[in-house]
């Protein structure tokens, strides 16, 4: 699977991992990022990792969370989100803060880019953007099962990633 080696690779040295949800439940696919981040939370309740870990749900407004994330000190900070890419829906892409350009995030408050440009120089760490494309972004819909599963994917490859590290 390309997307759990990708992540594998850039998750390389984690020690101290953020897990950032973004999105609102009350627009249908945009609960994307939030889900995938209850999702890691479940089934991380009874786990011990080599990594310590850090889940934060950000929901509309994850500038928010920075105190938090800062106080943290992550080495890796991992925002989930849906994200309009152009591609089909439940697609998985990871992104750089600087390829954040032309990429249209959902329906938080604060742009993705200012968002990752005010951490990046507040703490230093490795900033990974993992976007769900999104199918329905109606008010007062659910979340497609295309992109449920998508969220459920994303957290799996990234529990069985942190699972791994020692």
């Amino acid at each position: 699977m390309i997307l759990k080696e990708k992540l594998r690779h850039r998750l390389n040295g984690a020690r101290k991992v953020t897990v950032l949800g973004v999105g609102s439940e009350l627009r249908g696919d945009d609960a994307a990022g939030t889900l995938s981040a209850l999702y890691l939370q479940e089934a991380f309740k009874a786990h011990t990792l080599a990594v310590s870990l850090q889940i934060l749900f950000g929901a509309t407004a994850p500038e928010n969370l920075t105190g938090e994330i800062k106080a943290f000190k992550p080495t890796h900070l991992l925002i989930v989100d849906a994200a309009d890419t152009g591609k089909r829906p439940g697609t998985v892409v990871i992104l750089k803060p600087e390829e954040l350009q032309g990429i249209s995030f959902c329906t938080h408050q604060l742009p993705m880019n200012i968002l990752t440009d005010y951490l990046l120089k507040s703490i230093k760490c490795e900033i990974i953007i993992i976007g769900i494309q999104p199918k329905t972004l109606t008010f007062g819909r659910p979340v497609s099962r295309t992109v449920e599963n998508a969220a459920k994917a994303v957290s799996k490859v990234i529990g069985d990633i942190l699972e791994k590290i020692s």
